[in-house]
């Protein structure tokens, strides 16, 4: 395994059993993180499925979220400076069941890192709407769901 994903994945597993616990709880793994795409796993199981034995609709949202957030996360740590994010809205469409492990993928990472370049020098808080679906990989490469969320981020170290 990459030593980088290794890590940010235990960045992910500390960082869940401190501020948010669901993350320790759903096992969300990211599987590849380059300049371009972010690919976040989520695996179906007890924890994760619904009545009908496909992924539940939170564990869809978490996944969604969490695709865009962690480039985010990652750019945010390397600028080394105070900049606050936060989702604005959501919205989603279902194409299929999904009823094997989830891959959700942010084919816009360098939007995020354009975002948070922006950030650096804007005391604004600032949004753009990133995009980004979910496969079953061990079933099909036909999307069962995509997404499009507003990130928003705003530079603490600007404010006067």
């Amino acid at each position: 395994m990459n030593t980088k994903i290794f890590k940010f994945n235990a960045f992910l597993a500390v960082y869940g059993l401190l501020k948010i616990p669901l993350l320790v709880f759903i096992g969300p793994k990211v599987v590849e993180m380059t300049d371009k795409k972010f690919v976040i796993k989520i695996p179906l199981g007890y924890r994760t499925k619904n009545h009908l034995n496909s992924m539940y609709f939170g564990a869809l949202g978490v996944g969604a979220e969490l695709s865009i957030a962690a480039p985010a996360v990652q750019v945010i740590a390397e600028s080394k400076q105070k900049i606050d994010f936060i989702f604005k809205d959501f919205t989603a469409q279902y194409g299929k069941r999904a009823d094997g492990d989830v891959h959700f993928i942010c084919d816009e990472v360098e939007a995020v890192k354009s975002l948070i370049e922006e950030a650096k020098k804007n005391p604004e808080r600032l949004e753009r709407k990133m995009k980004g679906y979910a496969i079953v990989p061990s079933k099909s490469q036909e999307p069962v769901m995509t997404y499009e969320l507003t990130l928003s981020v705003r530079n603490r170290s600007l404010k006067s």
